[in-house]
């Protein structure tokens, strides 16, 4: 499994001239910096439209996943069960068949080519999974807790934002990480929807070194390897909350 992690760290230092030597190199003896060079000439603005872009799908997914998690869990409105349903459904949906659904509909909305339509689009791919796993969640807080909060005068609204929302953490972390990655890494959205942009995310970057007839594969691999950083960093960081976020709920007293 991590060998396709190790090639493409090995190609990213290759020469161009060693590409397709046979047998290959199973370590560039004689490497080379082109491939970052190129990365720091060509990728930087399409490294920052695609933060921009994570930052903003993560911000959009938790404001529309957490309350209607907390709705289903806590506050039990007819149709729960639908919705929960119609959630799973929606993540069954091939990609590209919403693009092409998205691509009619933001030309009538005028939002093609734009940031906000691409966040919009990976949204709908985030949101759905981030109901779920704050549903989970929530349904294991004590009804206690939110007890008290009622008895000392909270409305609702209040008792979500000031006691629900607090100790949901690791729904939290684990929510605003795949929504990160999903955005992060999106090819279909970007290439149906952003294609004709000028701010591009990293994955339209490195589809630029690729021609009709011609690859820069150190180009591309070192462009792989740079944009992999951000989501290894993450990961790891935030692995041991998206292992209680991602479980909770399973088990029950």
């Amino acid at each position: 499994m991590l060998f396709p992690v190790y090639w493409m760290v090995n190609v990213s230092f290759t020469r161009t001239q060693d590409m397709r030597r046979t047998p290959p190199a199973l370590f560039p003896v004689n490497g080379t910096l082109d491939g970052y060079r190129a990365v720091l000439r060509d990728q930087m603005p399409y490294l920052g439209t695609s933060l921009l872009i994570g930052v903003a799908t993560v911000a959009l997914t938790l404001v529309l996943a957490a309350p209607a998690g907390y709705a289903i869990a806590k506050l039990r409105p007819r149709g729960a069960g639908v919705l929960n349903f119609a959630l799973l459904v929606a993540q069954m949906i091939p990609g590209i068949i919403m693009a092409i659904g998205f691509y009619a509909a933001f030309i009538k909305l005028g939002v093609l080519n734009t940031l906000p339509g691409l966040v919009l689009a990976d949204s709908t791919i985030a949101v759905p999974f981030g109901v779920l796993i704050y549903t989970a969640f929530m349904s294991g807080i004590p009804d206690e807790l939110m007890a008290a909060a009622r008895v000392d005068g909270a409305s609702t609204w209040r008792t979500f934002v000031s006691v629900v929302l607090p100790v949901s953490r690791n729904a939290t972390v684990t929510v605003s990480l795949f929504a990160f990655l999903w955005a992060w890494s999106d090819f279909i959205f970007a290439s149906t929807l952003a294609s004709g942009s000028k701010l591009q995310p990293i994955t339209m970057g490195i589809y630029r070194y690729i021609g009709n007839n011609n690859q820069e594969w150190g180009s591309i691999m070192a462009t792989a390897v740079v944009a992999s950083v951000p989501a290894a960093v993450l990961l790891v960081l935030a692995q041991r909350y998206v292992a209680a976020g991602v479980t909770a709920g399973a088990v029950k007293d």
